[in-house]
């Protein structure tokens, strides 16, 4: 996969025929880092405070730590900021994370079709993907339903792997 992790730049993608919303992705940039961490600490608030583990500064903090540009894609959708991603190398797979979807959009077909998008090109390429979720979060069957499985959990996240699923024309 390319090393800018494949992004489509400012082409703009449906989420599907019974959903008009439409959206892109751009290569996210050093000024994107604050509203990032912002979007982090909302989306994830729920879960780590029912983990026990949520704190104000440090859900941003651990953001601003591992803030990849050359691999963070900000997701523009309607009027404007809707979230991030990052797909990056790793020593055996890509790693899908950080993505953040503002609440406002969430459940309207968006995740599913970012991940699409991004799972697309990874198969493509015949790449292996691998993420973490929080223990009981509800993305956690987003990513079941695009072919993740759980590899390994702690008390804290659960660990997925998708194989490279082989596109119809047999590539």
């Amino acid at each position: 996969m390319r090393t800018d992790g494949g992004r489509p730049g400012f082409a703009t993608h449906g989420i599907g025929p019974d959903h008009p919303m439409t959206w892109t992705l751009r290569r996210a940039e050093p000024g994107d880092v604050e509203a990032i961490a912002d979007l982090r600490a909302s989306v994830m608030r729920p879960d780590l405070q029912r983990l026990g583990r949520y704190d104000e500064h440090r859900v941003r903090q651990r953001f601003r730590d591992s803030f990849s540009p050359d691999h963070t894609s900000v997701i523009e959708a309607g009027d404007g900021f809707a979230g991030c991603v990052t797909f990056r190398p790793g020593e055996d797979a890509w790693w899908f994370e950080h993505f953040y979807l503002a609440e406002r959009l969430q459940g309207q077909g968006l995740g599913s079709a970012v991940l699409r998008e991004l799972l697309e090109r990874a198969d493509a390429e015949g790449l292996t993907v691998r993420l973490n979720v929080l223990q009981g979060s509800a993305a956690q069957r987003l990513y079941e339903r695009h072919g993740f499985t759980v590899e390994s959990e702690d008390p804290v996240d659960v660990f997925m792997v998708r194989q490279p699923v082989a596109s119809a024309s047999g590539s």
